[in-house]
């Protein structure tokens, strides 16, 4: 059987993994001259920066993100260097600093000696952490599972649902610090978006050794290891059918291969406009290409001067207003309202760092005039426009950091479009099309079409977030290899 995948993110890389390990002749479609998608890093002047996939969580051994690594035979390519466990994420309200402990009850100990009057209440909002990401036995490998719970929670907005249990209006704010992991609307995201988040990195959580695009070579491996190939400049322009299935894809224009088992790894409102078939109908078409996209971001990346910025092992979330809310919602007099600010782990046990990055919220609609240009190629205005909003984020950062400017020797940055120019997705959104509670199932893309023989996977499908990308991989390939036990193969591999 001959599986054919169309992008080389890390929903793509892993589902060719998977089936290449299955049997199946695989073929990976990558459209730039680098694999990896959010997975990529890039080089200037010999130091190397992040695009997207920044730290990891749940991967300590046992774990289910080690499991899952040592399924996709990755965990040995791959090092890992872990965050602080008493405080591997701070936020910052107003000038106070507040640090998430790892462990329930590391975490919980922590937040009470900042809210002692609260105490009671985090472990009732713990309580709803865990009953959520436990209700799920993808994210936790185990046999059991509450979709009636996953499905209340999905219903749910992060904020109500901490404000039923967390009474300091204060607290409720520092719990949702983290927002840009997720980019989270008020009244908007699910808790349960929320909640895997908080599982997720909570129980432990690394920066990735060089970069995270070792993850993608790692992948690649597996995948030449089993038979599979991967190819780079190869754009898919047309993805042909019959009445029933798909037949083949049209590769730039020209080349025609034929196709078994068709996978999608890039957005949707990028894909179908691909597909030439009666069976995706015209209303569905409509509501792929109206779903909203969640924020894109202004990044700086840092290249320190040499042994001036002791490392930092822990992300820092600053925020200048008493609360993380909103802070896509801005406007030239308040921008930025709020950022993450990290540094890179160029190697293990690093005593200062090389380089780091500092990413704030910024919408397409702020560079759409340079929209349809070429990178290098867009002219005055815009290099002028990113060193204005360059040198106002750093200002912002020196507020946090004092002396922080002089420690930087080069700084480079990106816009929505430069992120929408690497990775594919539709405005350049960070996390792909956004979750709604108030839209339902409308604001969801199943990982099945109504073409038998074509799947979806990726960030857009159930979540993102290296987690959240291999469950949909689970979800989609288990379709494709029943009646094999999919689950069952991974948990073996991580006895």
């Amino acid at each position: 059987m001959k599986a054919v995948i169309i992008g080389s993110g890390l929903g793509g890389l892993s589902c060719g993994a998977i089936l290449a390990k299955c049997g199946y002749e695989v073929t990976v479609l990558e459209k730039e001259a680098v694999i990896g998608g959010c997975l990529q890093c890039f080089e200037r002047r010999g130091k190397r920066f992040e695009t997207g996939m920044h730290f990891i969580g749940s991967a300590s051994k046992g774990q289910t993100l080690h499991t899952l690594m040592r399924f996709l035979e990755i965990s040995e390519q791959v090092q890992l260097s872990p965050l602080d466990s008493h405080a591997y994420e701070v936020i910052s309200l107003d000038g106070k600093r507040y640090n998430f402990a790892m462990g329930r009850h590391a975490f919980i100990e922590k937040m009470a000696a900042y809210f002692p009057h609260q105490k009671d209440n985090l472990s009732k909002y713990y309580d709803v952490v865990e009953r959520v990401a436990k209700a799920s036995s993808l994210h936790t490998m185990t046999d059991v599972a509450a979709p009636e719970v996953l499905t209340e929670f999905q219903l749910r907005s992060i904020n109500e649902v901490i404000e039923s249990v967390i009474t300091d209006p204060v607290l409720q704010q520092v719990l949702v610090g983290n927002l840009p992991l997720y980019a989270g609307k008020k009244d908007k995201t699910p808790f349960s978006t929320h909640a895997f988040i908080m599982d997720f990195y909570n129980q432990s959580a690394y920066r990735i050794v060089g970069g995270s695009d070792k993850i993608a070579e790692a992948l690649k491996a597996t995948i030449q290891r089993y038979g599979g190939e991967i190819c780079t400049r190869a754009k898919v322009t047309k993805v042909v059918c019959d009445d029933q299935m798909v037949k083949k894809v049209e590769i730039n224009g020209e080349k025609e291969m034929p196709v078994d088992v068709l996978i999608s790894d890039i957005h949707p409102q990028s894909f179908f406009p691909l597909v030439d078939s009666k069976l995706i109908r015209p209303a569905f078409r409509k509501r792929i290409q109206e779903m909203e996209n969640t924020v894109s971001a202004f990044t700086i990346y840092v290249d320190f001067k040499e042994n001036t910025v002791p490392y930092m092992n822990y992300n820092f979330y600053g925020y200048h207003g008493c609360s993380p809310w909103d802070c896509e919602s801005y406007d030239e007099s308040n921008w930025p309202r709020g950022y993450l600010y990290m540094h890179l782990c160029h190697k293990d046990k690093a005593r200062y760092a090389s380089t780091g990055e500092i990413i704030s919220y910024m919408w397409m609609k702020d560079v759409e005039q340079w929209l349809g240009t070429r990178i290098g190629f867009r002219g005055d205005s815009y290099e002028n426009f990113k060193r204005e909003k360059a040198e106002q984020l750093i200002d912002t950062v020196e507020r946090d950091f004092p002396g922080f400017r002089s420690t930087i020797r080069h700084y480079y940055t990106s816009t929505p479009l430069t992120y929408m120019d690497y990775t594919g997705t539709a405005d350049g959104s960070m996390y792909g099309i956004a979750k709604d509670i108030n839209k339902g199932i409308t604001s969801r893309v199943s990982f099945k079409t109504r073409i038998p023989n074509l799947y979806l996977v990726g960030q857009n499908v159930n979540s993102h977030g290296m987690l959240g990308v291999l469950v949909g991989t689970i979800v989609t390939c288990s379709d494709v290899l029943k009646p094999v036990s999919l689950f069952d193969l991974i948990k073996e591999a991580g006895l």
